[in-house]
């Protein structure tokens, strides 16, 4: 997940774990948590059974191993070398990457997996930076960005260009919480969320028919002061993902350089959109979606979500005046709780 103060996705784990009556006594909760991918991991779920924790840690190691730019040793690692003309992908980076030619199509561009060179110019790859680039460097890097120098033949992902490399932090992450979920339900359990570095997949209710909740962080004007407001939603289903730009960025020459660059440009996206929640069918789509929308304006990424099926948005945003506002899909307000329960706890 892009974490930000804005929007922040998290879910109710006092609300999770009682419940009043326990009409099955058989059904009880589990908690597993643990570290991933440079964040931390929780699943709560409802269920006469227990999983194993190491075989989900194992599940996530595999795609560690797949698609980690920072684990030298991974599939992805060894592709970005220049002397790695193709590469075999494994199954995980072969959904991942056949999703991303889908999403870079969708978003004529700006969704693109090879905008790594860019992100790691600028200082947000694995490796630390000396100095910002000046416009020459951003010029010459970008002959090495464009999926157009990608090509895919069965399970063989291969290069035009030596210097090309990829990046699939936008979408594996939001992948790997499908993994999880769907691991779940084909050991049966139906009732559960899965949580993993704040992108979520929501499934079934608890045992005493409540719906799972989700709570979000959204602006609200008091006596013309503009504070932060915890607010839940009710998802019948589905993943919630947010990408944001509030902490992570830097300042070059009085512009606003964030995580997410445009790979027609070589400078992040400008937009007044602070944080896009989303929510969609899978979090591999929520994953790659909130980062196209965060490449929009406000008016854009509500015109684009709506004539993608499924796909609900809530977004925070800047205007002239430095007000924080927000806007949303007519879908994503009907997942707003009118009776949320109050002092609710993490």
């Amino acid at each position: 997940m892009k974490r930000s103060w804005t929007a922040l996705v998290f879910f109710f784990i006092g609300c999770l774990g009682a419940y009043a009556g326990q009409p099955n006594k058989a059904i009880d909760r589990h908690v597993i948590d643990g570290r991933a991918q440079g964040t931390t991991y929780h699943i709560v779920y409802y269920a006469e059974r227990t999983i194993s924790k190491t075989a989900i840690d194992s599940m996530l190691m595999d795609i560690d191993n797949s698609m980690s730019v920072y684990n030298k040793n991974s599939l992805i690692s060894k592709f970005n070398l220049p002397e790695t003309t193709s590469i075999e992908m494994d199954h995980h980076m072969q959904k991942v990457v056949n999703k991303s030619f889908a999403y870079y199509k969708l978003s004529k561009g700006q969704f693109d997996i090879t905008v790594a060179p860019l992100v790691q110019l600028w200082g947000f790859g694995p490796a630390r930076i000396s100095a910002l680039p000046d416009e020459e460097q951003i010029r010459e890097t970008l002959k090495n960005v464009g999926m157009n120098q990608l090509k895919v033949r069965g399970k063989r992902l291969l290069k035009k260009n030596p210097k090309v490399s990829i990046d699939l932090n936008g979408i594996a992450q939001g992948y790997s919480v499908d993994v999880l979920a769907d691991y779940l339900l084909q050991q049966g359990i139906q009732d559960f969320i899965v949580e993993l570095g704040g992108e979520l997949r929501i499934s079934g209710k608890k045992p005493d028919g409540e719906r799972l909740k989700v709570g979000i962080e959204r602006p609200v004007k008091t006596n013309g002061n503009t504070a932060l407001k915890q607010d839940v939603i009710v998802p019948p289903g589905g993943a919630i993902t947010t990408a944001g730009n509030f902490e992570k960025y830097l300042m070059d020459k009085n512009r606003k350089i964030t995580h997410h660059i445009n790979p027609k440009t070589g400078y992040s996206f400008e937009t007044s959109i602070v944080s896009v929640t989303v929510h969609a069918p899978t979090a591999m789509e929520g994953d790659a979606l909130d980062n196209i929308f965060m490449a929009m304006s406000p008016d854009e990424a509500i015109v684009f979500a709506n004539k993608i099926k499924n796909i609900d948005i809530y977004i925070i945003y800047n205007n002239q005046q430095g007000d924080i506002l927000e806007k949303h899909t007519k879908g994503f307000e009907n997942l707003f709780d009118i009776n949320p329960i109050p002092n609710l706890s993490l």
